[in-house]
């Protein structure tokens, strides 16, 4: 347990805060929590809460696509092969197994719902991308597949009159009473705190890339759904695997923008500062390659050469093919004045999807009594060491339908008489001096991605649980008024099991690479690491 942890981070009072009764509660607006809330049903009444507008999610930036079998001649046994083989021998291969065979439904479903996937000639084209042996990503716009999966989804659920939905509301901490999830207290500027009570819970909260400086998730990101989960007792696993992106437009006082990994597969090369395509010397794949062999390959080339980035190259390609396939990162790029028909792009590696979470089985059952979970804020066995590109937004789709169908049935066969049950937790005298808050977050990132990015070790990792644990030690004991307080706070919690989990892994296996234990060690660590509060 973490220094000074709190069960809950703030003071509440059942008598003193309003109550509001449901009987699914989903956490989320992303790909999973629509989809779980959209299959509970219409019978029931549903809650969908989001830290800010409906639409900011990690799924509305995934630009690639969603991976399924949807060519002839491709087969589920190939999608399978190449997600057991990215995973680093820790995927669990009925669970990829039983998502890939139900990839075609689930998006010949956004299909029926108006999803305008790019075609040719009358057919779903199909592009490829690292790690997949064949050409399977459906995409949309181009390069907006996430964006357009979420307005499908949205759509449908602004349609359901069963489906509430509350915008920038914070969830504080999930409620426990007896072991069993009761539902969630939740924040807003309108309301203040609130009791939401629920037959069930998902928690569909997304990924926690805001913990590194460098990232292609959104602000929102900061891994409160892990953290809350951890503090509720559901137990977390594969912590130490966390993906960085090969290719993140990396421009100084820039924003970090995803570039996309389909450029690769549309035959964009890397090459150094001097014009060398590097990437045939680390793997025969080449650009082709698994996201964690490109982002290391991408690291040593960067020190090798002295330079801060690496160059993504399209220059070589069809410039009206280029503008077609990729409009979004051609707009983007333009802001600094780039053609990417005719500049390179500069990249490095960020952060950019969580392996582990909170365990999940084939339902979307965590090992919370009455919490489900979905989407990248879980470790469901698909993704193992190492998550297989566009994988993300089929295991949103297939584990949201699933947590939404168990989570429903189970609603609807417990009692129907709800009770606020009496649960508080008592207001700590506040310590007198003040925290820069935005000092310490700044420093928690940095650290982070210095001490616990791309490569670790023993030293780093250390240095990063000593200076994580001083940070604890008086930010996690205090009270928080708003949401800046507890996203650190759930920050801090989050980055020191990361950190005790990547000491733990004495060897390197997917996205871990402890640089002192460089093996792949399957006598002593073809397992999963767990942490229970």
């Amino acid at each position: 347990m973490l220094p000074s942890s709190p069960r809950y981070l703030v003071p509440f009072h059942r008598k003193r805060v309003p109550h509001f009764f449901t009987d699914v509660l989903v956490m989320g607006s992303g790909l999973a929590g629509l989809r779980a809330a959209l299959e509970v049903d219409s019978t029931m009444s549903v809650l969908v809460t989001t830290k800010e507008e409906l639409h900011e999610s990690n799924s509305a930036y995934a630009q690639g696509g969603i991976a399924g079998v949807m060519d002839p001649a491709d087969r589920f046994e190939d999608h399978a092969t190449d997600t057991l083989r990215a995973g680093g021998s820790l995927c669990d291969p009925e669970v990829v197994d039983s998502v890939v065979r139900e990839a075609p439904a689930r998006i010949e479903e956004l299909m029926r719902w108006g999803a305008r996937f790019d075609q040719n000639e009358g057919r779903l084209a199909l592009g490829r991308e690292g790690g997949h042996g064949r050409n399977r990503i459906v995409h949309a716009l181009g390069d907006a597949t996430g964006k357009e999966m979420v307005r499908v989804m949205t759509v449908q659920v602004r349609k359901q009159e069963h489906i509430d939905i509350w915008e920038n509301t914070f969830t504080i901490d999930l409620v426990t009473l007896d072991g069993v999830c009761r539902g969630a207290l939740v924040w807003n500027p309108q309301h203040g705190k609130t009791m939401v009570w629920a037959k069930q819970t998902i928690l569909a909260s997304g990924g926690a890339g805001q913990l590194y400086r460098e990232t292609t998730n959104p602000h929102v990101a900061t891994g409160d759904g892990m953290a809350v989960a951890y503090r509720a007792g559901a137990v977390l696993t594969d912590l130490e695997f966390v993906q960085f992106h090969p290719t993140v437009l990396y421009i100084a006082g820039g924003s970090r923008s995803l570039i996309s990994e389909a450029t690769r597969g549309e035959g964009a090369h890397l090459v150094d500062r001097h014009g060398h395509r590097f990437m045939p010397d680390y793997d025969p794949r080449a650009e082709l390659a698994p996201r964690d062999v490109v982002s290391r390959a991408i690291v040593d080339q960067m020190e090798r050469t002295r330079h801060p980035n690496v160059y993504l190259d399209l220059t070589h390609l069809d410039p009206e093919k280029v503008r077609r396939r990729f409009p979004g990162i051609a707009a983007t790029c333009a802001d600094f004045n780039l053609d990417i028909t005719r500049d390179r792009i500069p990249v490095r590696p960020g952060a950019h999807y969580m392996m582990g979470g909170v365990r999940v089985d084939l339902s979307g059952r965590t090992t919370l009594p009455g919490l489900w979970a979905a989407g990248e804020v879980t470790a469901s066995g698909l993704h193992g060491a190492n998550r297989l590109a566009s994988n993300s937004l089929l295991e949103a789709l297939v584990f949201g339908f699933r947590a939404g169908r168990g989570a429903g049935e189970a609603g609807a066969h417990t009692n129907d008489s709800y009770q606020a049950a009496q649960v508080e937790n008592r207001r700590v005298e506040p310590p007198n001096e003040r925290l820069d808050l935005p000092d310490i977050r700044n420093s928690l990132t940095s650290l982070m991605w210095r001490d616990a990015g791309v490569r670790r070790d023993a030293d780093g990792l250390n240095d990063a649980a000593e200076n994580i644990g001083a940070w604890s030690r008086y930010v996690l004991a205090r009270q928080f008024n708003d949401p800046s307080g507890w996203e650190l706070q759930n920050m801090l919690m989050l980055g020191r099991l990361i950190v005790e989990a990547a000491l733990a892994r004495r060897e390197t296996r997917g996205s871990h690479v402890r640089t002192d234990f460089p093996e792949t060690d399957d006598a002593h660590w073809h397992r999963h690491l767990e942490f229970r509060l």
